[in-house]
C-alpha cells in the first residue's frame, strides 16, 4: 500500500464529531500521512447546539500555503469538505495548482447543502464558485440538492433512476471528474451511492436506516477517501465507505445522548480491515 500524503481542508469543530476531527483518525487510520488546514475553529457544529464560539481562519490560509511552498511540501491528494466563503474557494484552487505533486489527487466534498436547501451561510453565488472548484476537481461527492445547485436542475424529494441521470449528465457537462452522487434512494427501505466513471454509472444500495445522524457525510468523504488512496478501486471505495458509515450508525442508534454525531471510533478497525482486504 502506498504511504501517501493527503492535505485535507475544512473546519474544526471542535465537539460534534465531523469536519476534521473525523477526517483526521479516519485518513490516519487508513494508513495515510494526514495533514490538516483549518478553515475555521468552532467550539461545537452548528447543528443543535446555542451559542457556540467561532473563529474564521481564512486570513491564516495564505501563510500557510506559502510556507509550505518554500518548505518543498507538496501533496499527493487534496480533500477539501466544508469551505467557509468564497474566498476559501479561491484559495483552495490556488492551492491545488501550487503544492500538489505531479500525480494530484483532487478529492472535493461540496458540503454546502442538504434536503433541497442551501446552508444558511451561502446564496447561489457561492454555489457557482463551489462549482467552479468541482469543474477542477477528479473526483467530487455531491448529494443531490448540491449537484442541483450546481447544475440549475430542479431538485426533487421523489425521483427515479431517469432524474438522477439526468443530474449526473449535467454535472459531467459542467466537470470530467468522476461523481459519487450520495444518498440515492429510490425506496424507502433503501439508499445508496451512484458512481459515475468514464461514462458508466453503477449504483451501490444498502439498507436505509430510519435515523438520520449529524456528521455522516464527512465520515462518508474520509472514509471513501481513506480506502482510495488505500489502493481501492473507485467503486469499491465508495462501497466500503457505504458500509462503514452504516456501522457507524448501528453503533450509535442505542444511545439517544449521542445525538450530535456518531460513534465512528469504536469501529474503526472494521474499516481498516476491508481497506487491507484484498
Amino acid at each position: 500500500m502506498k504511504y501517501n500524503r493527503v492535505l485535507t481542508i475544512q473546519d474544526i469543530s471542535c465537539l460534534g464529531q465531523c469536519s476534521l476531527t473525523v477526517a483526521l483518525p479516519i485518513l490516519s487510520a487508513c494508513g495515510q500521512e494526514t495533514v490538516i488546514l483549518p478553515s475555521a475553529v468552532l467550539s461545537t457544529h452548528t447543528g443543535g447546539f446555542q451559542g457556540f464560539t467561532f473563529r474564521d481562519l481564512t486570513d491564516d490560509m495564505p501563510a500557510i500555503q506559502k510556507h509550505w511552498f518554500k518548505e518543498g511540501i507538496r501533496f499527493d491528494a487534496i480533500y477539501t469538505g466544508y469551505l467557509g466563503s468564497m474566498k476559501q474557494i479561491e484559495y483552495v484552487r490556488d492551492m491545488m495548482k501550487t503544492l500538489g505533486k505531479d500525480d494530484l489527487i483532487k478529492i472535493i466534498d461540496p458540503a454546502m447543502a442538504d434536503n433541497g436547501s442551501l446552508y444558511s451561510l451561502f446564496d447561489l453565488k457561492y454555489a457557482h464558485a463551489m462549482g467552479e472548484l468541482c469543474a477542477e476537481a477528479d473526483i467530487i461527492l455531491p448529494n443531490i440538492t448540491e449537484a442541483c445547485l450546481m447544475t440549475g436542475l430542479e431538485y426533487r424529494e421523489n425521483y427515479d433512476e431517469k432524474y438522477v441521470k439526468a443530474v449526473l449528465d449535467g454535472l459531467r457537462q459542467k466537470s470530467m471528474a468522476t461523481i459519487i452522487l450520495t444518498g440515492v434512494s429510490y425506496d424507502d427501505g433503501t439508499t445508496g451511492v451512484v458512481v459515475y466513471e468514464d461514462g458508466d454509472y453503477q449504483y451501490y444500495r444498502h439498507r436505509k436506516l430510519k435515523n438520520s445522524c449529524h456528521g455522516t457525510g464527512d465520515i462518508y468523504a474520509s472514509a471513501f477517501t481513506g480506502a482510495l488512496l488505500s489502493g481501492k478501486k473507485t467503486y469499491e471505495a465508495a462501497c466500503i465507505a457505504a458500509d462503514y458509515v452504516v456501522m457507524c450508525m448501528e453503533n450509535t442508534l442505542d444511545d439517544d445522548s449521542h445525538w450530535y454525531g456518531v460513534k465512528f471510533e469504536p469501529v474503526l478497525h472494521k474499516l481498516i480491515e476491508m481497506c487491507r482486504s484484498k
